[in-house]
């Protein structure tokens, strides 16, 4: 199975970030799995080059003793001061990429691995801190069998073969060299160049039917720069007409919701109206359900019958195409 380095540089950020000690190399190992099962010459080589890469990207790891009385095996930590982000002014564009970052995070696949991650420490005798990890509000989601598969195939730029059935059609192979992966009205969609048109297209994973075959090597094609996802799905579906919601939402909640409002107005009991402008009623309830309680719904009714749909849905464990 390929290289999820993505993840191992996110686990060792965790592990890092939420001890409220210095980690020694073997506790470090130990906590994740993409080291636990290297070699201990080829989990030296990954370590430096990950420590090396997050120093790139502007976090330090610092090293130092654990214990300052003795000269003892140096540990590893990074700083929570020197990780946090100050205050930021979003666009609505950006923080739209937030917002689909923290869904991939959030996806079973991403988050099971680093609890088991922060498990590990803690098995080890390691105290951690979790509150330092509550980057992101928890968010009601479903899977798609094909998921893992893509998003590796996307961040490798690995061309894939995959059966795909469409309502009411015959189930065809299609060929596509990936481009990146996109949430879309409710739903996971794969895009890139479909290989057999010749031109761009978006898949529904839920319609991915069997495994996902790779169909040449890691980095055999370029993604086209200044490729948008959001602006190819936006031109396959057309939006609907832009329209205002109001919404109730939970003091300190629902940030991506806020990030969007035209006026919030605190009506008492730690709640505040929010009224936002939207081109997508899928797309809006998806946001909104994903907050739970925290958020509801005033008007339209529309928009309210389908976040209760998709709620309901949920918790069948499923989420079925609208009529």
């Amino acid at each position: 199975m390929a290289e999820r380095k993505t993840e191992r540089l996110m686990n060792l950020i965790f592990a890092l970030l939420v001890s409220r000690q210095y980690l020694t190399k073997d506790q470090i190992r130990e906590s994740i799995a993409d080291y636990r099962d290297s070699t201990p010459q080829a989990f030296d080589r990954k370590f430096e080059r990950d420590k090396e890469e997050l120093r790139e990207l502007g976090i330090t790891v610092e090293m130092g003793s654990i214990d300052k009385y003795f000269n003892d095996e140096p540990g590893y930590r990074i700083r929570r001061d020197e990780a946090e982000l100050p205050d930021l002014e979003l666009t609505r564009e950006e923080a739209a990429v937030i917002g689909l970052a923290t869904q991939v995070w959030e996806h079973a696949g991403l988050a099971s691995d680093s609890t088991t991650a922060l498990v590990k420490l803690k098995s080890i005798g390691v105290d951690v801190d979790t509150s330092v990890l509550r980057m992101a509000e928890p968010k009601l989601s479903t899977d798609e069998p094909s998921f893992d598969a893509m998003w590796d195939a996307v961040t490798r730029r690995v061309p894939i073969m995959f059966v795909y059935a469409r309502p009411n059609r015959e189930a065809m192979r299609r060929h596509l060299q990936p481009w990146g992966i996109i949430s879309w009205r409710d739903r996971w969609y794969v895009g890139g160049l479909d290989l057999d048109r010749g031109e761009p297209r978006i898949f529904r994973l839920s319609r991915v039917i069997g495994e996902v075959e790779s169909q040449g090597a890691a980095g055999s094609y370029e993604i086209p720069e200044g490729t948008d996802m959001k602006d190819i799905a936006r031109a396959l579906f057309p939006p609907e007409p832009d329209e205002a919601a109001i919404l109730r939402i939970r003091t300190g909640r629902g940030q991506s919701l806020r990030r969007l409002a035209e006026k919030v107005t605190p009506i008492g009991g730690d709640v505040d109206e929010v009224e936002i402008r939207y081109s997508s009623s899928w797309e809006l309830a998806s946001e909104v359900a994903s907050y739970g309680p925290d958020v509801v719904v005033v008007s339209p009714p529309a928009v309210r019958s389908a976040v209760v749909g998709r709620l309901q849905a949920a918790l069948r464990g499923t989420l079925e195409a609208p009529a």
